[in-house]
């Protein structure tokens, strides 16, 4: 063991440094406590904690108290008899809580009745003690509520306190110390009694009468990892999770037969099994999860999360269900940081706002508001790490990076002290804080700072401080300043009776309760240490078997600690067993932005690639990792296997290219660097003979495979800046005369590229065609159409939640529908490969949005129950892949470092179609109050109106009634409906129905029913209508701004530019539509088209449209549409434009 301990210290210590003592700071105006000092041993608790409430005098250190038992003699269990079949799988959200249960929907919610009832019952007598001695070798069962158990478990309670009594004269201070330390582990377990009125009967009975048990309080640990009983019922499920967040703790759940960790995956709080290879995910929340918290039993796990509809759950580790939900515990911005006592009865959570607020709660009461609260002042910085008294859960201490702040509740409030500490306190370099923790043995508490020292903290009263302040926590002050060592220690921890360090070198230190130098670790070569999680299970004697390393004091003696769980920022996971100093890598993960990922064509292979330059190769069906290779000082960025999985290529931030091995992930060329900025996008052709790529300066580069000296290799063939703003994607295709290969780009600047690869030569990239395929909308993805249909498509999404079909040869838009709308367009979308199985006239679409993942049944209609979707990833998803069966996709979260792998039940699918109903039900259902609303009955008044107005409103012939009408009436029956399409949409709809037919019989449709219409009109109008902030952003840019602030167009400008941008309006078109707005026709115009009389127009427009106009102005003035509120909510709302006017868009 390499000792790192002799380094120079920063600063000498004013009275010298003795043995393996730390040095000391002492204030200059502390008074009775010289600079070679030790913390002292406070034994006695403050007066008013004794008077205030007797639940804190179990930490007072008498002769006469009774002694601890090792918490080894104790269980949390309320029993363990065998595993009840059905399981029980919660997801708790903000929206909707997903049960996967064999009981009736009558049982479930009975079941959920009873847990509310059952939370009452919980701590009601905090000053019972919290355990029952049990034999090692007994079963544990449940206790039934019987006055002669509970007479004899107090006479098994008194006999034990003689004995223990008895045993404790014989031993001395430093043994009384050690199983002092043992009887805290001990109070921290709920009692039976409380862990069985948590766990409310879930599980059914079929007796009548019969007693109820839980699935809380049947679960014993390892209980997740057995094989899934219940059916899955959702389209799509996490399977496994790539990844996991760094800058959170790593716990350890199990230790010895059964290695258990617990961390965060995004959203995600994930129980790995480490030897079973085995994954359990608790879902629930809908934002990152922020913090998380274990109980000191491994029994209760909390987590929380920060954004919208934030929620504090806890969770039964042991289950996996979630027995208590808060919701909207700090509603500004969500949960900074979370804790939970050693008796594992009261939480804590500090809000992640600018005016932060520390909330205690009482999780086993089903009370929906805290206990206490108090807001902190800005002033001492965003506090972000907190912890309970191990000792007495009614103090505790949190910090900042900058301010240490101590805490007291009782019965009445809760209060709090900031002392003050600065680097002339103690005329030295402080430091930034970084973790606090509680002394074991005595009333004082430290803090870790990022210069290498401990701040002691004791309660001090000197004589000038006044009676009401010198008590806790206001008398808490900086006595000592302890230089360690040099470099910055990031984690500060307490097990057993040793003060545990970690630094930014990968340093471990124990010191003993006088901070004496007993033990450390620095030979592991690790990162930055970001946690350390000491195992449940207490560590095993030494004996001649044994291989425990010595510590560094005189006598040398055996150092026995836990086995423990490091986690670093570098994302690497290590167990190190304390017997034989044993160290494990468990995990070693990507530990910045993930964004490459890609699935072998022919096997159950996935690559993922990070900006740290890590790429790894993943058998995804036995979550086996295979092989890696690190790109120091490079980023990667998009991913690519070739069709025939020979080649795997790789395109990174910088501008270069790879293309490897896909087996060895050795390079098979030379790197390729001709891109001008980062590689977006990478393709192969079908072929295996092209590679492009696109990158942010809006380029696409082509690589061929030639034939050069006998033999094939990749050779740069030409590129080309074929767009103005970014790419969005890039295809190849097949020529539908040949099999040559066909490239096609997307951008966002509305143009689909067709590049002649046929004609392509050395530094030459021919352009085949150009299509602008959108008006107004930004086109965001792209895809080839299955081959379902006779006609080949081109398959795209935009920005305004459409997806379009397009003639592969012609580009005319043949088909505009609604997509799916989950709060955001879609941002990439994948066919899934047809399984063997699977009817080839039946495929399916992956997609993903900003932050869900989802699936679409193809064809595509716009029926809404043919889509589902879930969170992926609520800080962002980056990219999508399918695997080559279309069992799987995967999804990368980008920031968040994680890949998640998703099974597909395509069953669970389609059973929701079904139940969304047939033919028009689910089209009448998106219509303003259904089939009977009267929504639908004007529609078909002016259906029937249409039919009059095509045969003429004056005709004297015999009217001819049908439940059709002419495709020319759509524009005008869509315009009566409130929806106002431009001449260039007309076309398009016009198109879609005239065509319909064309492919299967060569005729084109005149005409179209009322079921189509309907179909029709919910496919191409707005999806969520138009906004207020729509026309505020158009003012944005077409007018000027004000000194107020205001953006306003001038008359005459507005209507200059209505008349020569976009789609032109001639003079007469406009005035007709100005003067009905206006009221000059009351009526509405004219029932049939003819000429206009437009006199006194002119004069009308300018008396009633000011020479200024605002976006409110031209709402209500012109438009006559209510003006929404100011509010900022209030301005996202949509509000139809239901007058008549035409769209001129630009």
């Amino acid at each position: 063991m390499a000792d790192d301990y002799d380094d120079t210290p920063l600063e000498e210590p004013a009275g010298g440094n003795e043995g393996n003592e730390a040095s000391e700071e002492t204030p200059q105006d502390e008074q009775g406590a010289p600079e070679t000092e030790l913390p002292k041993q406070v034994t006695e608790m403050p007066a008013e904690v004794l008077d205030g409430d007797a639940e804190s005098t179990d930490i007072i250190e008498t002769d006469t108290q009774p002694p601890p038992t090792r918490a080894d003699d104790f269980s949390v269990d309320a029993a363990t008899p065998e595993t009840q079949k059905n399981e029980l799988s919660i997801t708790t959200g903000p929206h909707e809580t997903v049960a996967d249960i064999t009981e009736g929907p009558s049982e479930e919610r009975e079941e959920t009745e009873a847990i509310t009832g059952t939370l009452e019952d919980i701590g009601q007598d905090d000053q019972q003690v919290s355990a029952v001695p049990q034999w090692e070798t007994e079963a544990p069962t449940i206790l039934p509520s019987s006055t002669k158990l509970e007479q004899d478990m107090q006479q098994i309670g008194q006999e034990a306190q003689e004995n223990d009594q008895k045993n404790l004269r014989d031993k001395d201070k430093e043994s009384l110390a050690y199983q002092e330390s043992l009887s805290i582990e001990a109070d921290a377990e709920m009692s039976r009694e409380e862990i069985g009125s948590l766990e409310a009967p879930i599980a059914s009975s079929s007796a009548p009468g019969a007693e109820e048990e839980s699935l809380v309080s049947l679960a014993t640990p390892g209980l997740l990892f057995e094989e899934d009983k219940y059916i899955k019922t959702h389209p799509i499920s996490l399977s496994w999770a790539f990844g996991y967040n760094s800058h959170l703790p790593v716990y350890s759940l199990l230790d010895e037969e059964h290695r258990v960790i617990l961390y965060i995956a995004s959203h995600t709080a994930v129980i790995h099994d480490i030897f079973r290879n085995r994954q359990y995910h608790l879902q629930g929340h809908s934002n990152s999860i922020s913090c998380l918290c274990v109980s000191e039993d491994r029994r209760w796990i909390a987590t929380a999360d920060q954004g919208p509809d934030n929620l504090v759950i806890v969770w039964d580790a042991f289950s996996g269900i979630p027995v208590r939900t808060i919701f909207d515990s700090h509603p500004e911005d969500g949960v900074g940081a979370i804790a939970i006592s050693q008796d594992a009865k009261y939480l804590v959570t500090v809000g992640a706002g600018k005016v932060q607020r520390v909330c205690i709660w009482k999780w086993t009461s089903p009370e929906e508001k805290p206990m206490f609260s108090v807001e902190l002042h800005p002033a001492f910085g965003y506090q972000n790490y907190i912890v309970f008294n191990p000792k007495n859960h009614k103090e505790l201490v949190s910090n900042s990076k900058t301010q240490v702040i101590f805490y007291l509740w009782d019965s009445t409030s809760l209060q709090y002290s900031a002392p003050p500490l600065t680097d002339r306190t103690f005329n030295k370099m402080v430091g930034l804080f970084s973790q606090s923790v509680f002394h074991f043995s005595n009333l004082q508490a430290l803090t870790a700072t990022s210069e290498g020292k401990l701040v002691v903290w004791d309660s001090v009263c000197p004589p000038s401080m006044s009676a009401s302040l010198c008590v806790k926590p206001h008398n808490m002050k900086a006595i000592k300043l302890m230089y360690v060592q040099k470099d910055a220690l990031t984690v500060l921890t307490a097990s057993d009776s040793y003060f545990v360090t970690c630094d930014v070198k990968g340093h471990i230190k124990f010191y003993d309760g006088q901070l004496q130098l007993v033990n450390w670790y620095s030979h592991f070569k690790l990162g930055p240490i970001q946690s350390i999680s000491f195992s449940k299970n207490p560590p095993r004697p030494a004996s001649s078997n044994s291989d425990y390393s010595s510590s560094c004091t005189i006598n040398g003696q055996p150092f026995i600690i836990r086995n423990f769980i490091l986690s670093t920022l570098d994302a690497t996971v290590l167990h190190i067993t304390a017997d034989g100093t044993k160290l494990d890598k468990l995990m070693e993960e990507a530990k910045e932005t993930v964004n490459a990922i890609t699935c072998h064509p022919s096997q159950p292979l996935i690559a993922i690639g990070s900006h740290c330059g890590l790429l790894k190769v993943w058998d995804y069906m036995q979550t086996k990792y295979l092989i890696s290779r690190i790109f120091t000082g490079a980023s990667i960025q998009c991913l690519s296997y070739d069709p025939n999985g020979s080649f795997l290529a790789a395109g990174f931030t910088d501008g270069s290219v790879y293309i490897l091995d896909s087996i060895s992930l050795e390079d098979d060329c030379k790197e390729f660097k001709y891109s001008r900025g980062p590689v977006t996008h990478i393709s192969f052709s079908h072929d295996s003979q092209y590679l492009a790529t696109a990158d942010e300066k809006y380029s696409v580069t082509v690589y061929k495979r030639m034939l050069k000296n006998g033999e094939r290799s990749w050779e740069h063939l030409a590129g080309l800046h074929s767009h103005y703003k970014p790419i969005r994607s890039i295809i190849f295709g097949v020529l539908l005369d040949s099999n040559e290969p066909r490239l096609l780009s997307l951008g966002e600047d509305r143009l689909l590229v067709e590049y002649d690869l046929g004609s392509s030569s050395k530094e030459y990239l021919a352009v085949l065609r150009r299509d602008r395929i959108e008006q107004s909308a930004v086109p965001m993805c792209l895809a080839w159409y299955p081959p379902i249909t006779p006609e080949a498509f081109i398959l795209t999404a935009n920005n305004q939640y459409k997806m379009k079909l397009y003639n592969a040869t012609t580009r005319m838009c043949r088909k505009t529908l609604l997509g799916p709308a989950y709060g955001s367009p879609l941002e990439k979308i994948q066919i899934l490969p047809a399984a063997n199985t699977q009817d080839p006239q039946k495929r399916y679409l992956a997609y993903i949005t900003k932050d869900k993942v989802g699936l679409q049944i193809l064809p595509i209609d716009g029926n809404p129950h043919k889509s589902s979707a879930f969170i992926c990833h609520p800080g962002g998803v980056s990219n999508l892949a399918s695997s080559y069966d279309g069992c799987h996709v995967f999804t990368a979260g980008g920031n968040d470092c994680t890949v998640m792998k998703w099974e597909i039940n395509l069953n669970a699918l389609e059973a929701a179609v079904s139940l969304g109903g047939e033919d028009l039900i689910p089209f009448y259902s998106m219509l303003d109050g259904g089939r009977d609303g009267e929504f639908f009955r004007e529609l078909e008044d002016y259906f029937y109106y249409a039919q009059l107005r095509s045969q003429g409103i004056d005709t004297m012939e015999t009217r001819q009634v049908s439940s059709h009408i002419p495709l020319e009436e759509i524009p005008f029956v869509m315009r009566a409906m409130g929806f106002y399409p431009s001449e260039e949409k007309i076309e398009d709809i016009i198109n879609e129905v005239k065509f319909s037919e064309y492919v299967e019989t060569g005729k084109q449709v005149t005409n179209i029913n009322l079921g189509d219409f309907i179909k029709l009109y919910i496919n191409h109008r707005p999806a969520f209508g138009l906004s207020m902030k729509e026309i505020q952003n158009a003012f944005q840019v077409l007018g000027y701004e004000t000194e107020n602030g205001e953006n306003i167009i001038n008359r005459e400008d507005l209507l200059q530019q209505l008349q020569c941008r976009g789609e032109h309006m001639t003079e007469e078109e406009l005035a007709e539509c100005l003067t009905t707005l206006l009221g000059m026709n009351p009526e509405g115009g004219r029932s049939e088209l003819g000429n206009y009389d437009r006199s006194g127009a002119a004069a009308l427009i300018e008396e009633e449209i000011p020479e200024e106009i605002t976006a409110e102005i031209f709402t209500a003035g012109i438009l006559g549409l209510p003006v929404p509120e100011s509010d900022e909510t209030e301005t996202e709302k949509n509000y139809e434009l239901t007058s008549s006017i035409g769209s001129a868009e630009s």
